[in-house]
Order: C-alpha cells, then sequence, then structure tokens
C-alpha cells in the first residue's frame, strides 16, 4: 500500500535505492528526465479530460475486476503451466476458476473456452483455423459485409489461399436476410460468421436462427460476440454457436486478454495459428497470462450478476439521449435497425454536417465516427455503405457509446452540446440554407472544376 500523500509516479521517479552504484553522469540524466516528466505532468494539470462516451472502443475497468487481479500481478506471479511446486498449482487454479466464469456467462463447457490475446485473435483463430482444417473437403466461408475488420482481413488472407468467400449483404437495417444465407450455404461450405453485435451501428443479428440454419446444413457456425457477451443473454447451447469470440477489454475487464470458445460436442477442429507448448488443448501455445485471465473471468462474473440491471439502465440513458437529441434537432437519421438492437450502441447521421467537425467541436466529450480501428481514416464506414446510406450521410454520422459508469448528467450534457454545435455548423451550411428554402439538393448540377 502507498502511504498518504504517496503516489505510484512519485515512488517511480524516485531514484532507485538499491542500486549497487549510482554514476554521477547517471544521477544527472535521471534528475534532467524528473524535471522534464514534471513539467509536461504541470502543462497538463489543468485541462479536464472529456467526458467518456464511446464504450464501444472499450471500457473502463471495474475496480472489482482489478482487485481480483491484484494478487496475481504481486504474490502470485506462478507460471499456471508448472506442475511441481505451489507457484505454479496456485496460478493453475486461478486460471480455471477464470475459465469457468467464463463459460458460465454463455452456457459453456469451461473445457471449451480457449483464453487469447482478444477478439481480433480469436476471429483470426475461428476463420483461419476452422477453414483450413477442413480445406480439404470445404473450401467455402460465408460472412457479411459488416463484419469487423479482422474478420473480413482473414476472409481476404483465405480468399488468396485459394478458398472461395461469399461477403453476404445485409438489409437497409443492417440485419442479415435469412433466405439469402440459407441459399448462399453450399455443399462445400465450411464455415458460416456472423457477428452478434456490430460495433458501428449496434444491431443484433438474429444468431438463434442463424445458428438453426448452420446446423441443419451441417456448417459450423462462428460468431464474434466481443459486443454482445456480458451485455445480453447469450447461450451457445440455444443458438447452436460453435466458435464464439469474447474480448475483455469490451466488458469492463483487462486489456490484452479474450476468449474462444469452441465447441467439443458436436466436435470442431481447428489448425492452430500458434505453434509451441502445446498450451491450450493445443490450440493457442504460449504462457497464460495468469492476472489477465483473472481479470476476463472476474468481469464475466460481474456482468453475469448485473447484465439486467445494466441493461435496463443503458436503455433508459440511451433512450435519454435520443429522445433529447431528436426532439430538438431535425434530419437526425438512426443508422440500424431501431428495435433489434443493442441500446447502447447509437449511431446517429446530421443531415448537413460534416461528422469529423462535429467531432472538433465536441472535444470535451470522447466520441467517434466510427469503428476505433478505423477511425483514423476519412473514408465513410464501410458498415454506413453496406446498409445503402448516402455517401453524405455516411460522412455525417456519430457513434454514441453508453455504459455501466455513464451517468444521467453526461448523457444531459452531450445532447445539450450536441444540439448547440450541430445547430452552429447548419447555420454557417450554405446545403442547409439551401435545403430550408426549399431547395431538392438532388436536382441541383454541380459544376466540375
Amino acid at each position: 500500500m502507498l502511504s498518504p500523500g504517496r503516489t505510484v509516479s512519485s515512488r517511480l521517479l524516485r531514484p532507485a535505492s538499491w542500486l549497487p552504484f549510482r554514476l554521477g553522469s547517471e544521477r544527472g540524466a535521471a534528475s534532467s528526465l524528473q524535471k522534464e516528466l514534471i513539467k509536461k505532468h504541470e502543462l497538463g494539470k489543468d485541462e479536464l479530460r472529456p467526458l467518456y462516451m464511446d464504450f464501444q472502443a472499450t471500457t473502463p475497468m471495474d475496480p472489482r475486476v482489478l482487485d481480483a487481479m491484484l494478487p496475481y500481478q504481486v504474490n502470485y506471479y506462478g507460471n499456471p503451466h508448472s506442475r511441481t511446486h505451489a507457484y505454479g498449482w496456485e496460478s493453475e487454479s486461478a486460471m480455471e476458476k477464470a475459465r469457468k466464469q467464463v463459460a458460465d456467462l454463455i452456457g459453456a463447457d469451461p473445457r471449451e473456452i480457449i483464453f487469447t490475446s482478444g477478439a481480433t485473435e480469436s476471429n483470426n483463430m475461428a476463420i483461419k483455423g476452422v477453414a483450413r482444417f477442413y480445406k480439404t473437403k470445404r473450401g467455402h466461408v460465408i460472412t457479411t459485409q459488416t463484419e469487423h475488420k479482422c474478420v473480413l482481413d482473414s476472409c481476404r488472407i483465405l480468399e488468396a489461399e485459394g478458398f472461395d468467400i461469399t461477403y453476404l449483404p445485409v438489409q437497409k437495417n443492417g440485419l442479415l436476410d435469412l433466405e439469402l444465407l440459407e441459399a448462399s450455404i453450399r455443399p462445400d461450405t465450411s464455415l458460416v460468421s456472423v457477428m452478434t453485435v456490430n460495433n458501428e451501428i449496434g444491431v443484433k443479428q438474429p444468431i438463434m436462427e442463424i445458428g438453426q440454419i448452420c446446423r441443419s446444413k451441417g456448417v459450423f457456425f462462428h460468431t464474434d460476440a466481443a459486443q454482445a457477451v456480458g451485455k445480453i443473454p447469450i447461450s451457445v447451447s440455444n443458438c447452436k454457436v460453435d466458435l464464439m469470440s469474447i474480448s475483455g477489454h469490451k466488458i469492463y475487464g483487462p486489456k490484452g486478454v479474450g476468449a474462444l470458445y469452441v465447441r467439443r460436442r458436436p466436435r470442431v477442429r481447428l489448425e492452430p495459428l500458434q505453434n509451441g507448448g502445446g498450451q491450450e488443448r493445443g490450440l493457442r501455445s504460449g504462457t497464460v497470462p495468469t492476472p489477465l485471465v483473472v481479470g476476463l473471468g472476474a468481469a464475466c462474473s460481474v456482468a453475469q450478476k448485473e447484465m439486467e440491471y445494466d441493461h435496463q439502465r443503458v436503455s433508459m440513458l440511451a433512450n435519454r439521449l435520443v429522445q433529447k437529441i431528436m426532439s430538438e434537432i431535425p434530419e437526425v437519421i438512426m443508422n440500424g435497425d431501431p428495435e433489434q438492437r443493442y441500446p447502447g450502441c447509437i449511431n446517429l447521421s446530421f443531415a448537413y454536417v460534416e461528422g469529423e467537425s462535429l467531432l472538433m467541436a465536441l472535444k470535451d466529450v470522447a466520441l467517434s465516427s466510427g469503428s476505433a480501428c478505423t477511425s483514423a481514416s476519412l473514408e465513410p464506414s464501410y458498415v454506413l455503405r453496406a446498409i445503402g446510406t448516402d455517401e453524405d450521410l455516411a460522412h455525417s454520422s456519430i457513434r454514441f457509446g453508453i455504459g455501466r459508469f455513464t451517468t444521467e448528467e453526461e448523457v444531459d450534457y452531450t445532447a445539450e452540446k450536441c444540439i448547440q454545435q450541430v445547430h452552429r455548423l447548419r447555420e454557417m451550411s450554405p446545403l442547409w440554407e439551401m435545403v430550408q428554402e426549399g431547395i431538392d439538393l438532388k436536382t441541383i448540377k454541380w459544376s466540375q472544376h
């Protein structure tokens, strides 16, 4: 424990008393480094951090998760794969407890949980692993155009290896047409991969119906559930899911850890991406990071207990935000199905306002114009393009993320600030002025210079 008035940084910045010797030049260099760090800290100390409204990008760690992790960062540091002494046994016991906590959240057997570094690795393992294992008999994989980039890129890698990939379009509301899916399954289809909740527009796919179709056709079903696990009830048995990707930092757990559910009966086989010591049933070699998986397990345990309360509260806050904005601003479009959705992910397009300009105007609120993995790009979101959104509307979209620690005051402030800035930006827009005068912009032939 740190004594009152002491901070972690103050301890880190002190010269190391345990060093056998310290040269004068080293002491001088350390001193100047300390001053530089302190100077940087002082320059920013008066700046207020923005409100956090980007819970689809990541979530803050729940303090209860940190409490569970800390002992394994400091005291219980054994390798969980060391079988000859108590240090290893302690860590192995904690790892297996975490495995059961993850399994309980999705209604799985603990032996079906493989620990990974996150949902990106889980998605890569599931898609490439299954496709490559069954490639001699089945060379066809089906996914959708609105999947996370790591799923689409994994499929493109498989295409380069000679696999046939079908990228199914989605409907205007973002939902997959089940008849189209059924018609697309072929005798040589090995895998269907459809995400549970979309990370950009929050649309919730009918995974139970998709699972039934896949099971009836003898095809494996993988779902990227990073945005769904811990937020909506999911049972891998009821949904007939064969592989499911899970992320720690999307459910108030640590970053750098995730899991892949791999069904044992009927058995799913995959070719491992990573080889070595044969850990995790030989599917994911490498020492399992005990503190991180303990954190993932604790996050899953907390989510299971509080899911119903969290969902009700997030729904209330989301409705409050949407109603406040839409009652004050005309020409606002909610992207994605209004009913089949996770309420904490709200994607709104503000017509005649550039999304990047609005983000800059709302710099005291942490928001996003799309996926955190692609938000650095100025290209319009491929998810919005896939649901048929006009390019100008796609450029004017903002994603609002609401989570466990969001307050009513934060929602009200965000809504008021958004209303104020959209009105301000529209007043400067000649397009908005033309629309107010009754001019149909689609009838105008713009001259090119």
